[in-house]
């Protein structure tokens, strides 16, 4: 197994049909040992039941708004304690708004700013000294396709402003962390079919979507889960700052 004896900590990762918990369920079926972190924490503890128990221990399921840097620290601290160290973090957690430019205004602008790229600085600056102790350390952090393209089908353009800067973020975290063996790298989905797409696309919409996709499909969450998951193990060792595009060919460079 991929992850054997490994430790993950996955933020956003409630959603029944979301990819954080799609990608827990990978993780542990690779032998690592989870905290699902979540802002409803009734959610995530129920998740956390819900995967196949390992022999490491009983799997976490934690209440953290990742944008409120306390609430981060009291997380990471939780999991840390039972878990014993931190091999993995993955900066999952996200919100969109289909908007327009001249729509958005500055509480929207702060709230999308906030969860997307304030979380993942948050949670990181959390967990890197666990993984600073024993100098090994994979984080992976979500991006989008709509930070490459200036733009996507549910995310208005604070949202792509905020993905790009988890690009600019993790490269800088990569070249900062590096020496202390923790690698940092960033995953850009395209559309993913999740609870947030779920009822949204008509026919029609769908159908001028997949022109554009050489593959012919939508994606779906266990298609970015197993992205995460190399980005986990061992089999990308050697792989730091890297951006991993999960879109079916949508955004070919």
């Amino acid at each position: 197994m991929l992850l054997s004896g490994k430790t993950a900590i996955i933020s956003g990762a409630a959603s029944p049909r979301g990819i954080g918990l799609a990608t827990a369920r990978r993780f542990v079926s690779e032998g690592a040992r989870v905290a699902i972190l979540d802002i409803d924490g009734v959610s995530a503890e129920a998740a956390a039941k819900s995967l196949d128990p390992i022999s490491g221990g009983a799997h976490l399921g934690l209440a953290c708004n990742v944008a409120d840097r306390e609430s981060c620290a009291k997380a990471v601290d939780a999991a840390a304690s039972a878990f014993g160290h931190i091999d993995i973090l993955i900066n999952n957690a996200g919100i969109s708004q289909p908007v327009k430019l001249l729509e958005i205004t500055s509480s929207d602008w702060d709230r999308i700013q906030d969860v997307n790229l304030k979380g993942v600085l948050f949670l990181s600056q959390a967990v890197v000294p666990h993984m600073r102790q024993r100098k090994s350390g994979s984080i992976a952090c979500m991006s989008s396709v709509s930070a490459q393209r200036g733009g996507g089908i549910f995310g208005g353009p604070h949202y792509s402003a905020a993905k790009a800067g988890v690009l600019g973020l993790a490269k800088a975290m990569a070249r900062e962390l590096g020496p202390d063996g923790i690698r940092v790298n960033c995953v850009t989905p395209g559309l993913i079919g999740t609870d947030i797409t779920a009822g949204k696309l008509t026919d029609e919409m769908k159908a001028k979507i997949l022109e554009g996709i050489p593959l012919g499909r939508l994606g779906e969450a266990a298609d970015v889960a197993g992205i995460y998951t190399f980005l986990a193990s061992d089999l990308s060792a050697y792989v730091t700052g890297a951006v991993i595009d999960v879109n079916g060919g949508m955004l070919i460079h």
